[in-house]
């Protein structure tokens, strides 16, 4: 019965129903012995309804990263068996796999080196242009931006999606929105489009939308979730482990991590 913690840059009850359509898509999807906690940040993180606009600063990034990378300790603590990080820039990725043993499993990077390793050529679409720059550095690292034919960033979407999730995802407008980028990237090669942000993704994906501008659209959220009990359930069944052999993965004595944390990570 693998347990998985889902982390997002939201802040959970801001949009209940928004929560509720989390919870369902997660378990359309799993086994039903599968648990998926879903995790935001502290509700005084930012009196804002969405984080769109901290996100486009690296600086405020920096600190959501702290508390990503933060959680996937607790997680691991709790005795959750996979750590997912919901966002496409993979906030605290890197920190988290070196932090936890449990499988990490980032929205971007699991998105994008699956597409790859396919041999599927993909498009993003989103709404806030400065992640473009994250996540391009990202898949540079990961060897991947050879399978992105580019970016499409929708004018006025930001607010087009405010007002989905205020009127309880009622999507038409971000659908047109959607289906015009999708047209751009499609005409450049691109197979699929993937969701530029976790929130878009979950939007279309409660309104059955699977497909824009003549393009399937990739369910990160549900490849992510899917991706971590398969990699949870595989390393209980002793298919594969990280060891513990490495820079990154020998582990500290339970009381010296405790205390790092407290003086580190408060």
């Amino acid at each position: 019965m693998p347990k998985i913690w889902f982390q997002k840059h939201t802040i959970l009850g801001r949009f209940p129903w928004l929560d509720a359509a989390y919870d369902a898509h997660f378990k359309a999807l799993l086994p039903e012995d599968t648990i998926v906690r879903q995790q935001g940040l502290p509700g005084r993180a930012f009196a804002d309804a969405l984080p769109a606009n901290y996100v486009e600063f690296g600086q405020a990034e920096t600190f959501f990263g702290w508390e990503f990378a933060r959680q996937s300790v607790g997680a691991e603590r709790a005795g959750y068996d996979a750590y997912v990080i919901g966002a496409s820039q993979d906030p605290g990725l890197s920190h988290a796999l070196s932090l936890t043993s449990i499988p990490v499993i980032g929205y971007g990077r699991q998105t994008f080196s699956l597409l790859a390793s396919q041999r599927i050529q993909f498009g993003i679409v989103g709404f806030i242009p400065a992640l473009e720059a994250p996540i391009s550095a990202n898949m540079r690292t990961q060897g991947v931006s050879s399978s992105c034919v580019g970016f499409e960033y929708m004018p006025g979407a930001k607010e087009v999606i405010g007002d989905a999730l205020a009127n309880s995802g009622d999507v038409r407008e971000l659908v047109s929105l959607m289906d015009r980028a999708a047209e751009k990237l499609k005409a450049r090669g691109a197979d699929v489009v993937v969701c530029g942000e976790g929130l878009e993704n979950e939007l279309l994906w409660a309104a059955g939308v699977r497909e824009t501008g003549g393009l399937p659209v990739i369910d990160s959220n549900g490849l992510t979730v899917v991706m971590a009990d398969a990699l949870a359930r595989a390393r209980a069944a002793k298919v594969w482990d990280v060891g513990a052999n490495s820079y990154e993965r020998r582990r500290l004595a339970p009381s010296v991590v405790r205390h790092l944390q407290e003086v580190f990570m408060p």
